[in-house]
């Protein structure tokens, strides 16, 4: 067993794995209690997993918890509160860009973190940059008006 410190949505914690190069996801859902990233392919191939690594969008299924070290991790939940959402989140919520949900999450890490390079950005922009993030149930018009409308403040 080792115990690794982490730092996760704006506070220090640890872990204690068996397996310090473990996929991060395990140890911010199983250790940790956090339903933000969810597992989808466990391959980094669709998006749900995705968190952000001092401020970069990353598959959590395939990033080993030994190579986060002291970075900052921040999942869904550390976007925003209950008490006041972050732009991105109202934003998904306001254009009811949700179907089943399953991808969301990841839609979401992957547009806020697109979304601070890229400030105005076009749709095709928008899409080029969502691509990687798989949606099954068909509300890719929705979850592009979201992200155009985050990035207009609204």
């Amino acid at each position: 067993m080792k115990t690794i410190p982490l730092h996760v949505n704006g506070r220090r914690t640890q872990v204690t794995v068996d397996d310090p190069d473990m996929p991060l996801l395990y140890a911010l859902r199983d250790n940790l209690g956090l339903q933000g990233p969810r597992f989808g392919c466990g391959l980094g191939q669709c998006g749900s997993c995705t968190v952000h690594v001092n401020g970069e969008a990353v598959r959590s299924c395939i990033t080993p918890l030994s190579a986060v070290g002291k970075k900052k991790v921040v999942t869904l939940e550390g976007l925003g509160s209950h008490g006041e959402l972050a732009v991105i989140q109202k934003a998904f919520i306001n254009e009811q860009a949700v179907q089943c949900g399953y991808c969301i999450n990841g839609m979401i890490m992957e547009a806020a973190a697109f979304l601070v390079r890229n400030k105005n950005p076009n749709e095709a922009q928008i899409k080029k940059a969502l691509a990687q993030n798989l949606c099954r149930c068909g509300t890719h018009l929705r979850i592009v008006r979201a992200v155009q409308r985050a990035a207009s403040g609204a």
